[in-house]
């Protein structure tokens, strides 16, 4: 029962420790093994086999003695006692040499070295010495005598020794072999081991997941399938979940789909009232739509059908004013020129009033309109009207996207207010000026003329407001509610500032275009051009 309260990362951290400790065990055994069969190789390599070698040479240097002092009994010459003297110095060495590499545990082997060295030492002290000193003392004739009479049981006892040593020096080499031989195969049985015990492992995890993860997950899957196929009120069984890892996460499942199931109804009625809002827009765009297409209908009566008889008006009342002026009394000239005056006034409000419905409908497609240029264009424009005292200057002014037509009415409406609202024995001073700000340029227009009250701030905007009696300054009123549609057909916004000393401010934004580098703040060295 303690089991299943486990989770899986518990049971997976406890079947990888298990086989972690067993292969860490096996890992010190085998590192033990490891260092041992190092040990056995390098005796072979490093002990025994140098100690076979120096016994083969310890033989060939013994008989080499034996050799020559048989050649020097039967010539008698001293040339012929060199083998026997570097078989003596050969022999030395390579006693050594079997000593040096002997081990305290080698006693055998010690033991046989020691019997050879007495042995040899015998040879000589009995067999060797004895005969070089009768051929220089009595010549070769008396030691071939001697030597021919002589036993060879020395010498063959010495060479006894010798073989002696070298089968236990072979039975140390067969031993050292063997246990090299035990310790590869222990540490195969290790590796086989470790190589079943990532076996055992690997199926038990397989095992493990197959019955605490995938079977669940297919089963969780096939429960969530069902809900997201639209049966929402499907429960979420956590009850078949060995894991409490999952028997939490399908309680979540769950729980979730309780939530979907409840906000779900929310939006289903939410749902019902967006659909019955988007009638009502439907209706309001249809009814939009029929709007325009009789404002359409009407600007098209304008342009047209009514233009004719006003301008048939027109013509016949100055007609008339030309004919019989000075011909009537005072007071019929003065009618017929409020007739002239009202025909005229009649066709540039109708105008202004076409001029005004066709922004934003009859548009060219927005390009990048450099705004130095359009202010050039306008001053050449308003050239006339500004006379040689008017100052009209800019700051370098940046390059927007928009419809050049529609900007540079925007910049002649503006300018051209100025001027016409100039105070009196003033020259007109107009200033252009740009910043940008939260990604949008502001642009100012400022003068220095009339200026407008801040009460008037909202109505100056409003299609045909007029400030002014209409014999004071000319115009129909239109020419700001223009430039607020343009601005706002642009994507920007305009008002006025009523807090400069004299004369009129008005800002207005437009929108940095898409990917602008914007300028970095210089000093005000700025390009400045004047009319």
């Amino acid at each position: 029962m303690r089991m299943r309260t486990w989770t899986l990362r518990g049971r997976i951290f406890a079947l990888c420790l298990a086989a972690g400790l067993l292969l860490s065990g096996l890992g010190v055994v085998a590192a033990v093994t490891a260092a041992n069969n190092n040990g056995h190789i390098d005796n072979l390599l490093d002990r025994v086999g140098p100690m076979r070698t120096s016994g083969e040479a310890l033989n060939t240097a013994l008989v080499n003695q034996e050799t020559g002092i048989r050649g020097y009994a039967i010539t008698g010459e001293d040339r012929t006692l060199e083998p026997y003297r570097r078989g003596r110095a050969a022999a030395d060495e390579q006693i050594a040499l079997i000593e040096g590499l002997l081990q305290p545990q080698d006693a055998e082997i010690r033991a046989a070295v020691e019997l050879v060295k007495a042995r040899a030492a015998k040879w000589r002290a009995d067999v060797a010495e004895p005969l070089i000193e009768t051929v220089r003392t009595q010549g070769p004739e008396a030691a071939q005598q001697r030597f021919d009479g002589s036993d060879t049981r020395d010498f063959d006892q010495l060479r006894q020794a010798v073989d002696d040593m070298q089968n236990r020096i072979i039975v140390l080499r067969a031993a050292s072999a063997d246990a090299a031989r035990d310790s590869s195969q222990t540490m195969v049985v290790i590796e086989i081991a470790a190589a079943v015990i990532i076996l055992i492992t690997g199926v038990l995890l397989l095992l493990l997941l197959d019955r605490l993860v995938s079977r669940p997950i297919l089963h969780l899957a096939g429960q969530v399938r069902q809900v997201a196929a639209g049966d929402y009120e499907k429960h979420i069984d956590t009850s078949s979940y060995g894991s409490p890892d999952l028997a939490g996460l399908a309680e979540d499942v769950d729980r979730m789909r309780r939530q979907i199931a409840s906000e779900l109804s929310e939006v289903r009625m939410a749902r019902q009232q967006v659909e019955w809002i988007n009638q009502q827009l439907q209706s309001q765009a249809e009814e939009l739509t029929r709007s325009n297409r009789d404002l359409e209908q009407f600007a098209y009566v304008a342009s047209h059908d009514l233009q004719e008889p006003l301008r048939k008006v027109a013509s016949f009342c100055q007609l008339l004013q030309r004919r019989y002026a000075g011909q009537l009394d005072e007071r019929a000239d003065q009618y017929i020129g409020f007739a002239v005056d009202g025909a005229s006034r009649m066709q540039r409000l109708i105008n202004d009033l076409l001029a005004f419905s066709r922004i934003g409908r009859l548009t060219s497609g927005f390009t990048d309109v450099d705004l130095n240029k359009v202010l050039d264009d306008v001053r050449s424009q308003l050239e006339t009207r500004a006379g040689e005292d008017a100052e009209i200057s800019w700051d370098r002014l940046p390059t927007v996207e928009g419809e050049e037509p529609l900007l540079t009415t925007l910049f002649a409406n503006l300018i051209g207010n100025s001027l016409k609202f100039r105070r009196p024995d003033v020259p007109p001073v107009v200033r252009v000026t740009a910043t940008v700000e939260d990604r949008e340029w502001k642009v100012n227009v400022r003068d220095n003329g009339i200026g407008i009250e801040a009460e008037f701030a909202d109505k100056v905007f409003v299609i045909f407001q007029r400030l002014h009696a209409r014999d004071a300054y000319e115009g129909t009123g239109i020419g700001l509610a223009i430039v607020k549609k343009i601005v706002e057909y642009h994507g920007g916004r305009v008002w006025l500032d009523v807090d400069v000393p004299e004369g009129a401010s008005i800002w207005f934004t437009l929108p940095v275009m898409p990917g602008m580098e914007l300028p970095e703040p210089e000093p005000a060295d700025m390009e400045e051009t004047t009319a």
